[in-house]
């Protein structure tokens, strides 16, 4: 959904992944900002990234991507935010309005204060839940965000006229804005989004250090290729995001276990009753859900 005119002078995107360089190619798509730069470590994605028409420039440097730039956009691994954050500080502008694409977001917030001393009014952490097993520049999509959720979790002094700037970008990519507050958020997508990717994870590992098990690869339905497709996710994103949202994830890991534990019992002591109760209200709890997604507007 192209607007009027650019939200944005110059915007800097930080790490050309999926996300960031799909931000970026939506960005340039719908005419949302006169120039998009990007910096990324690994030079031949920055190259590729120009050459694909990604980005409209590569910069040396992430200082200078974000120099002169009203808009700087943080893509990397959560756990190089404060690295990141530290080499762009001098070149910052002070007005410039800095968001984030992360998983965590107490941990962005954290990292902030840590290197800039507090968090700047014009600072709008966000989380596109929108995402691929694949990486890399080759990989970016414009459209990836559309009819996707995108969750803001502005501080209760950020400022106005940020938060309705960065809202507007994710609206013109045909995503649905949610706004929470950033513990909030941890826990949702701990809950959501992290531990099924552990326990994916977990799976996966686990049935491939069996050489009786690989029979289960080989004739897998399709119930198990698409639950464990995410388990092809990128090992380094999620470490870091498994240890930054550390405290939520345990909590949900706890409370799962315990659940999961219940179930092993039942399944012992041939408790049907308990099986068909738990099986039961999942399903409803499943179709709930399923109703009340589609009848959300976007």
């Amino acid at each position: 959904m192209p607007v009027a005119q650019p939200l944005f002078q110059r915007v800097a995107v930080i790490g050309l992944g999926l996300i960031g360089g799909s931000l970026a190619a939506a960005l340039r798509e719908n005419k949302l900002a006169e120039e998009v730069v990007g910096f990324d470590t690994r030079a031949d994605e920055l190259a590729l990234g120009v050459e694909l028409g990604v980005i409209d420039s590569a910069a040396e440097s992430a200082a200078q991507a974000v120099s002169g730039a009203d808009l700087v956009v943080l893509a990397v691994p959560v756990k190089a935010t404060q690295s990141v954050l530290r080499e762009i500080q001098p070149a910052l502008n002070g007005d410039a309005i800095i968001t984030d694409v992360g998983s965590t977001k107490s941990g962005f917030v954290n990292d902030v204060r840590a290197v800039l001393g507090h968090l700047p009014a014009t600072v709008i952490p966000g989380h596109p839940i929108a995402g691929s097993e694949k990486s890399g520049i080759r990989a970016a999509n414009p459209q990836l965000f559309a009819k996707h959720k995108v969750i803001l979790t502005p501080a209760d002094d950020a400022c106005p006229q940020a938060l309705g700037k960065v809202t507007a970008m994710w609206r013109a990519c045909d995503a649905n804005v949610l706004t929470m507050a950033a513990e909030h958020h941890d826990e949702v997508l701990a809950a959501t989004s992290h531990l099924p990717h552990l326990i994916a994870f977990s799976l996966v590992d686990t049935l491939a250090g069996d050489d009786q098990n690989m029979d289960i690869f080989r004739y897998a339905a399709g119930g198990f290729r698409d639950f464990t497709r995410i388990a092809a996710s990128d090992p380094v994103m999620w470490r870091d995001i498994f240890l930054s949202n550390r405290d939520a994830v345990l909590l949900t890991i706890d409370r799962f276990t315990q659940d999961l534990d219940q179930l092993r019992s039942a399944i012992a002591d041939q408790d049907g009753d308990t099986l068909l109760r738990v099986f039961t209200r999942a399903r409803a709890a499943r179709e709930h859900f399923q109703k009340c997604s589609q009848d959300r507007p976007t």
